[in-house]
């Protein structure tokens, strides 16, 4: 009967300490560190979000920029933070997913090093084409492909950069052979698009936008799960190639080992501040959508379980060694 009560005593007690932690947290300032340089979409969705999170909170949320190797500075000093809930990772699609496949080794372990938070927003990339090629949407891009293998061409920002990835899967989902161009960065990639010297690309919504506008390239679908506000005359992808869903994403993790009662509590947070229409209109004008809320630890785990079979599928079909 005594060993009886006193593991009751001892529950209560547990109970009485997380409620306590939780009630005085936070006591002081919260870093997020990122792993993009100042003036990333990045670096400003997470000021946007620490500006409207400290008037919650009552304390400052200083943002920390570790840019530079691939994600992989930021990333490890965010595992390497002290897991005392004053410390988080506000982290992309790379950093804690496709470095996974493309790279031969890490100083760090996404699944061991860190606990998600809250998601935040998904960025959806836009198919575009030259003004010059005849087809009108995606079935069409797809039979012109078919009809010409090994003479078309796409360009992306990089060798190794996801719009390359999302042009390599389209190949494999339309079972075509479309050249693949690589560049040193998203302007020059549009611009030969623009020029003619490729057929298509894909890239964010902000990138796109001046040049669809002025009727330069000619949008004909989205790499997103559902079609995108402001661009909801644009079909997705997977509405003709089923299982086709390929966007960058926004996440807060925080140190494996920090407390669960201030895990739910910054969740809930963040989730108050994506409710905001001035967050989420801000937001979209980088290209993102705010998600309706931001996860439960189940809902989490299992999208990013999901995001690495997808990406690791994208970097296979792109034929990326890891370096």
């Amino acid at each position: 009967m005594r060993k009886v009560f006193r593991a009751a005593l001892v529950a209560v007690l547990c109970g009485v300490v997380t409620l306590a932690n939780a009630q005085s947290w936070p006591a002081r300032s919260i870093r997020f560190i990122l792993s993009q340089p100042p003036g990333t979409g990045p670096d400003i969705i997470s000021r946007l979000m620490s500006d409207r999170l400290a008037k919650i909170w009552g304390q400052a949320v200083v943002i920390e920029n570790r840019a530079g190797g691939n994600n992989i500075i930021g990333a490890q000093a965010a595992a390497r933070a002290p897991a005392d809930g004053y410390n988080y990772y506000f982290a992309t699609t790379a950093a804690t997913v496709i470095n996974l496949y493309t790279m031969k080794s890490l100083p760090y372990n996404p699944a061991r090093d860190f606990v998600p938070v809250a998601l935040i927003a998904k960025s959806p990339f836009v198919l575009v084409v030259n003004n010059e090629v005849p087809a009108k949407n995606l079935a069409e891009l797809i039979a012109l492909a078919k009809s010409q293998p090994g003479k078309l061409s796409f360009a992306s920002d990089n060798a190794r950069g996801l719009a390359g990835m999302l042009g390599e899967m389209l190949n494999v989902y339309g079972r075509i052979n479309v050249v693949h161009v690589p560049y040193n960065g998203t302007v020059p990639m549009l611009q030969d698009t623009v020029a003619g010297r490729t057929q298509y690309t894909f890239s964010s919504t902000p990138g796109i936008g001046p040049f669809v506008k002025s009727g330069k390239l000619r949008a004909i679908a989205v790499s997103s799960a559902e079609r995108v506000p402001g661009y909801e005359e644009l079909p997705t992808i997977r509405e003709t190639f089923p299982g086709f869903e390929y966007v960058g994403w926004y996440m807060i993790y925080a140190p494996t080992g920090t407390a669960g009662d201030v895990i739910q509590r910054v969740n809930r947070d963040v989730g108050q501040v994506m409710k905001d229409p001035e967050v989420a209109q801000r937001i979209a004008s980088f290209g993102s959508v705010v998600e309706k809320g931001p996860g439960t630890p189940k809902e989490m785990n299992e999208f990013l379980r999901l995001e690495g079979q997808r990406w690791a599928r994208a970097v296979k079909a792109a034929k990326i060694l890891p370096e």
